[in-house]
């Protein structure tokens, strides 16, 4: 078996290679190939549909439960600010530069570099399932979702995700809403009572207003807040009908199955979400994951970002080296020591989690 130095080293040489390496959501076969390439490295037998990459321990045991290691290799598109190469990793003052150092391939080369750690361990109170996913920051339909389906049930999951190696125990689901207020169109100089604009007002003020009873004792309240509005041709025409976008931050106190009721409910308007899958999610404190990280000096909170853990059914937790607020920035970047640690601090959580 490698040691963690060694693993370390291959893993920060991967993610460099992943850096210059093109992957934004949907097109990201090349990096598959790389990750395929480690896998075989290591003498590891994978899995790939589309360009999703996976694969089991060596001593996988139907009779044991299944932890899921998940993160993803799909980046977003370099915004103009950036004064880097983004394609170009770039090592300097113990930080490496590059698009998806730090959203998420730190966070993915550090759990691969866990994986083989356990790979041929015989021991362990779980199997383990790596997933290197695709179409994570689209949110696309051949991402980690697709893959679910092949897989053993999953008991729990770590998703890898910059939390600077803090323990995000929840993370707010997302609903996005089409809002569509009708009215009747008429000439702007006759009276008209039936103004879909001005039946808007309303329909706005209570997603405003509108409080939900249920707080999350991490997460804080549901978030509703309209985004889009859209009516009229011109100056003279009442619109018959105003659009609206409504984004809606969900707790773990609710599925988006019971705010879709409470606004239809509340609304005077046709209501159609875009897509009901994005959960909250959330895994107890008491959970071994979590305890194991709070024993190692880890603080647990909630996270406002939505990540793959919004397609798991599972208890999951978000935890893995770099900074969310780097994430998608010009720029970009992840400390070398980052990466280092956040290897060390997985291994150390799975040997206590797998009783080892």
């Amino acid at each position: 078996m490698k040691n963690i130095d060694t693993l370390t080293q291959e893993a920060i040489s991967l993610l460099k290679s992943l850096i210059e390496t093109p992957s934004f959501s949907s097109e990201e076969d090349q990096t598959a190939l790389l990750i395929e390439n480690w896998f075989n490295q290591n003498e590891i037998p994978f899995k790939r549909e589309n360009n999703n990459v996976w694969a089991f321990n060596k001593y996988f045991d139907e009779n044991k439960p299944t932890l899921l290691l998940n993160s993803h290799h799909d980046t977003v598109r370099p915004n103009q600010a950036y004064t880097n190469d983004p394609f170009k990793a770039i090592e300097k003052e113990g930080k490496l530069f590059g698009l998806g150092s730090n959203d998420a391939g730190g966070c993915l080369v550090s759990l691969l570099a866990t994986f083989v750690h356990f790979y041929e361990n015989q021991n362990l109170s779980h199997n383990i399932v790596i997933v290197a996913s695709a179409e994570e920051e689209s949110s696309g339909k051949n991402g980690l979702n697709s893959v679910l389906k092949s897989l053993p049930e999953l008991d729990c999951a770590i998703v890898g995700e910059p939390t600077l190696m803090q323990l995000a125990v929840a993370e707010k689901g997302l609903l996005v809403l089409d809002v569509k207020v009708k009215g009747t169109a008429s000439h702007a100089a006759h009276q008209n009572d039936d103004n879909a604009l001005y039946k808007s007002i309303p329909v706005m003020e209570w997603f405003k207003n509108y409080k939900f009873d249920k707080i999350s004792d991490v997460l804080g309240p549901v978030k509703m807040t309209v985004t889009q509005i859209n009516a009229g041709k011109q100056h003279n025409v009442v619109p018959s009908e105003c659009d609206l976008v409504v984004d809606i931050r969900v707790t773990d106190r609710y599925t988006n199955a019971e705010i879709l009721e409470v606004v239809k409910a509340n609304v005077n308007a046709e209501v159609t979400p875009r897509s009901m899958h994005l959960n909250a999610s959330s895994i107890p404190v008491a959970h071994g994951l979590v305890q194991a990280g709070i024993a190692l000096g880890r603080t647990t909170y909630g996270s406002p970002t939505l990540s793959d853990q919004s397609v798991l059914s599972c208890q999951s937790l978000k935890l893995g080296p770099g900074e969310t607020l780097r994430s998608h920035s010009a720029d970009e970047f992840i400390f070398v020591n980052e990466i280092v640690e956040g290897i060390d601090l997985y291994i150390k959580i799975l040997t206590d989690f797998f009783k080892l």
